[in-house]
Order: structure tokens, then sequence, then C-alpha cells
């Protein structure tokens, strides 16, 4: 039994705990508790860059103790430079609101803390963002460069350069900046866009694919990864080389992609990739990704699958049937008036395989056309050391086809009775969405060469601006070489069809004057450049709309298999620079005075092996733009540029 102390005690500590009682003589009444809320933003953090694009902070309030109304929002401790939309806002428990900052052009980095004070009820409460202010970007941009060789015609000439010249490209100014890491092969030339907002933040953005199915994305200028993309479905791996050491030891994206900045939320790139699924099957696809997440756009990806009429090699039921398994894209992608055109190569010369060109739309991903080049024959497929198919103004596209079968005996207008057009220098129509051939030249011993693959197809295509010659005749025309040392230069409005006895309705054949091509050539001030196998780099000016049947111009040194496909860069017609890229066991960038060959820079010259990037890639073109050179390898980008 407790003391008397002990019950007082206790009864003392029960009045201490006991609310206040509502008003006098009131013996049960207790107070309610007073309407409340509870305030909370998101995210933490956020960073925006002077000039660029608003970032948000979410904002929501939790109503507590039965409060009503809305709760009074302000916000304070923003910066100098940098505004908030709204300032103030009423804000409704339960629904949250967002509140922008962007920052003016000339706002100062920074870093503070923005307070959010929320009031209602009588009471108060406030929640705090870290924001980070950026100082706007500095670094130059430069010209897109959104497919291979900088345009559809692929002159590859970037005629805006406008930091890169003879006197700095030299080995104490200029050399290996960095090197930017991949996952495997880069055969494809890298592309380019400047000025990309990406998280509130613009960036210059280089892109590179690899045969490892990969697509990545990095800052141009700090070289840092922006994103990275793989486009293997579930449980895929890449397709080995099929006993081909063309493209080797794995295919995934072997061919340079193409961009639309107009297309999707933010612009999109294209890209074909090549992947074998675990029941053995393999698979090409379409994809268009978000160029500022690498995200798969609406739609993407499309499975390629093509027929066309005809008996050759791999039909059934009258119809040639696309086997996935027994090619790969390789030749550039092509984007004109909506589409997107691609063109297909074999594995070595394995049957059965035919020539294929197709199209897809760019918005839909739809194929919308097919034609195949040997539909009654073999072969004929579309090599041309990975240059992109070219095209003219009103629609045409021109390539070279490699070994195949070709019809000797022609129909009346000209055309091979069977539609076999293979070793052929092709125009084709689009015109009316409909693939077509609409023009063609055959060599007049085009069969022999196919028999001993000495075929055209090993080179690219260069629609060459217009030409006037000295009576004032404009000529459009194109230039393509292969195998065989022979330059062939097509008038595309006639171009010569075959004649077994010569080549009389060729516009120009000139012999000779380079050896065999597996690249193809630049455009320049009225020059064509060429760097063959086993050759020196050549410059074969235009003169009455011809071209030169031998360099006055060349360089010193001879450069071994396959050749070197040349980019130029230059402001308007001065300081331009002819760029290559010499495969070796360790790779070569060379830069020559584009006026005298003259060589200016060779990534060798530096001591310490300061320049070198690995050993070399057969068919990579250099990209250039920004002050910067960007080359495909092995395992990564290698960026050159001015040294610090």
């Amino acid at each position: 039994m407790r003391s008397e102390k002990q019950r007082v005690l206790s009864w003392l500590a029960v009045l201490a705990a006991a609310p206040v009682l509502a008003g006098c003589g009131a013996s049960s009444v207790v107070a309610a508790a007073k309407p409340d809320f509870s305030l909370t933003s998101s995210p933490a953090s956020i960073t925006v860059t002077a000039g660029g694009g608003a970032q948000t902070v979410s904002l929501s309030a939790t109503a507590l103790n039965k409060l009503s109304g809305m709760v009074q929002v302000t916000v304070s401790g923003v910066p100098a430079g940098v505004t908030a939309a709204p300032t103030t806002l009423n804000l409704a428990p339960g629904t949250p609101s967002q509140v922008s900052f962007a920052a003016a052009a000339n706002a100062s980095a920074t870093t503070v803390t923005v307070q959010f004070t929320g009031t209602a009820a009588g009471m108060t409460h406030t929640t705090t963002v870290t924001l980070t202010v950026n100082a706007a970007v500095t670094t130059t941009p430069g010209v897109d460069v959104t497919t291979y060789h900088y345009d559809i015609g692929r002159t590859g000439l970037n005629a805006s350069e406008t930091t890169l010249t003879p006197s700095n490209v030299t080995q104490s100014k200029f050399g290996l900046l960095r090197i930017l890491p991949v996952d495997g092969k880069v055969d494809a030339q890298p592309l380019y866009l400047s000025s990309v907002m990406v998280g509130g933040q613009l960036h210059n953005i280089v892109y590179a694919v690899t045969e490892h199915d990969s697509v990545y994305a990095f800052d141009a200028d700090t070289g840092a990864q922006i994103w990275k993309t793989s486009i293997l479905g579930s449980n895929e791996l890449t397709s080995g080389d099929h006993g081909c050491s063309q493209i080797s030891p794995e295919i995934g994206i072997t061919s340079t992609p193409v961009i639309d900045r107009k297309a999707g939320a933010n612009g999109t790139i294209f890209v074909v990739g090549m992947s074998l699924d675990g029941g053995g099957a393999y698979h090409q696809r379409l994809h268009a990704l978000d160029v500022t997440t690498g995200a798969e756009q609406t739609g993407s990806p499309t499975e390629i699958h093509a027929t066309y009429p005809g008996t050759g090699a791999n039909s059934s039921g009258g119809s040639v049937v696309f086997d996935p398994a027994q090619y790969a894209e390789r030749v550039g992608l092509l984007l004109m008036n909506g589409t997107i055109y691609m063109g297909w190569t074999s594995h070595c010369d394995q049957d059965p395989y035919t020539g294929w060109l197709m199209a897809y739309s760019e918005s839909s991903l739809a194929q919308t056309s097919v034609l195949n080049l040997t539909p009654n024959g073999s072969e004929g497929s579309i090599w041309m050391a990975g240059s992109g198919l070219a095209a003219d103004s009103s629609g045409n596209i021109y390539f070279l086809d490699a070994n195949g079968t070709f019809d000797g005996t022609l129909d009346g207008s000209g055309m091979p009775v069977n539609r076999d057009f293979g070793n052929g220098f092709l125009k084709v129509s689009t015109a009316g969405g409909s693939l077509a051939v609409a023009d063609y030249f055959e060599t007049n011993n085009t069969m022999a060469e196919s028999n001993g693959d000495e075929d055209l197809g090993s080179g690219g295509v260069l629609v060459l601006p217009d030409v006037t010659d000295t009576a004032g005749t404009v000529h459009h025309l194109a230039v393509g070489a292969g195998k065989d040392s022979n330059i062939y230069v097509v008038n595309r409005d006639s171009m010569g069809h075959y004649n077994a006895q010569n080549n009389s309705a060729l516009y120009q054949e000139v012999d000779g004057a380079i050896d065999g091509v597996f690249s193809m050539p630049a455009y320049f001030n009225n020059t064509v450049y060429y760097a063959a196998v086993d050759d020196n780099v050549k410059a074969l000016p235009i003169t009455n709309a011809k071209l030169a049947t031998s360099a006055p111009v060349q360089s010193v040194n001879q450069y071994g298999y396959p050749g070197m496909t040349p980019a130029i860069s230059a402001n308007g017609t001065a300081n331009g620079i002819v760029w290559t890229v010499e495969n070796a066991s360790t790779a070569v960038l060379h830069a020559f005075d584009a006026g005298t060959l003259q060589e200016l820079y060779n990534s060798s010259q530096a001591a310490g092996e300061r320049d070198q990037f690995g050993a070399g890639n057969k068919f990579i073109t250099p990209m250039v733009t920004a002050g910067k050179i960007f080359v495909g390898a092995p395992s990564g980008v290698a960026v050159f540029g001015l040294l610090q």
C-alpha cells in the first residue's frame, strides 16, 4: 500500500501533465490543436547555365490539424541575374506547384541557398534548395556535322573553320587533346552538334557509335560523357564477323548515322545496328534516338525486312528475300526530304547475296520503298569503304555498285533487260517516294572486272558543285573511282549507259592518274583530292569543266592500303587544310596545305609519343569542326586541337 506522500506526488504529476482547461469552471474541455502545415521542395538542388534554359523546383504543402485554405509562399535568396517565376504563389495543400529559375546571359557563376517561406493560419514554415549558376558557355560553337562528309554531295568540305590555319597546325601548337573511351571499334565517322541544351546547360556534342552496338554523346570541349545508349535488345549480342575480316571482330553499328535537329522534341540521331538474339536469329534495326538523352523515340526501333520481285540469289516464290544474317549496313546513311536511305553490303563475297537499297520514313520509321540492284542475278552489293550514299538537289541518289551480275543485253531504253546492275555507277530516282534506277554507267569491260573482283564498288561518289566551261555551259557532274585505277566523271543528266565496244558516251575517263581506290575524294577550290592505295595524296584541278588527267600537286609520301579519305577545313576559300588518317599499326593523322600539299603536321612527329592514339582503323574518315579534329579508333575517338 502506497504511503500518503507517494499519493500526493502522483497526483501532482497528473496535474502537471494535464492540458490547460478551456475556462473557469471547465473541468474536462481540452484546447483543440491549432491548424498547421508542412512545406517541402524537390529536388534538393538545381543547376542553371547563364543564357540557358530554365530549371524547375516543385513545392508541396501538406495540411495538418484540419488546415483549410491556401498556403502563401514567397521566394527569397535568388542571386542577381537569376529570375524566379513566380516569386509568390498560393499553394493548395496536396497539389504541387512549380517555380522555375532561369539565368540571364550575363549572370555570374555562384552557388546560393534559395528559401521558400510558407504562411497559413498564423503558422510559418520554410524549405530550401541549393541553386548553382554556371557561367555562360564560352567555347565557340562549330559547324554542325550531321551526316557523312558534311553534306549530301559528300564533298568533305567544312568551309567555315576559323580556328585552324596552316600557320598554327604545327607540332608545337597542335596535337592530341584527349581520347574519348568507348566500348568497341569506331568504324563510322563521328558527328557533331553545337549548342545543345542538356540538363539546363549548353554543350557542343560529338556523337560516336561502336561495333558493340553503343551510341555515345560526349561534350566536345571537355570530353565528359553526356550519355551512352546500347541498342541491343534483351538477351542479344552483337554479330560475329562471319569469317570476314572487313568488319571484325564484331558487327554492331558500322555505318555513319545521320542527325536531324528538327526531328522529335530535341533532335534525333538515326542509326542502323545488327544483333544476334538468344535463339540464334539475326536482326537489323533502324533506331531513332533523342540527341539530348539517347532515349529511343516513339516507334523506335523498327525491324528491317524486305522482299523484291526477282529470281536471283536467295529468292523464293518469285521474290528475292533480304536475309539480315547475310548483310551489314556499311555505307553512311542519307537523310533527304524526310526519308532515310540505306545500302547493304555482304560479308566479304559469301553467297547468297544481292544488292539492296532501302528507304524509311524518318517520322514513322516505316519502310517506304525498296530497290534490289541484281534481282535476277547475284552479288552487286554496296560497299564504298563506308562512304555515304550521295545525292543531288533534285533528290537523286548516286553510288558505286560492287562486282555482280550485269545484263549485257539492253532493252530499247538502254537498260539491262533483267535490271541487274552489278559493278555500275548508278543514279537512283526517289520521285514519288519510289526508288528506281534512272540512269547508269557501266565500263565496256564491266563483266571482266566483276569476274576479276576489280569492280568500282570499293570507292565512294562525290557529287560536284555545278561547274561551268569556257563557253558558259553549266555541267552537272559526279566523280567516282574503284579498283581499276581509273577516275570516272559522269554527266548526271546523261551518264552514258553501257557500250561493249568503248566508254565514249562517258563524260570523262581519267586513266592511270591514281592507283586503286578504297576510299572517296574530297572537293575544295575547284579541285578534287584523292588518296588512293599505295599512292600520294593528289590534287586534281578542274579546268574548263574537265578534271586534270594528272596531278600537278601531290604529297611527298605515299600511303598504303586502303589509302585515305580526305576531309578539308577552310575559311571560305582561304586557309585550306587537307586532313587524312593513315591506317597503320600505329595510326597517323596527317595535315597538308591544300594549295601545295606540303605536310604541315602528322601525329608521329612529337617526342615521347605525345600525339599517338593507337592502331589504325581501316576506313575511318576524320571530322573537323570548331578547331578540333575527331578521329575514330579501335577503342575510342581521338580529339586533336590547338594545345594550351
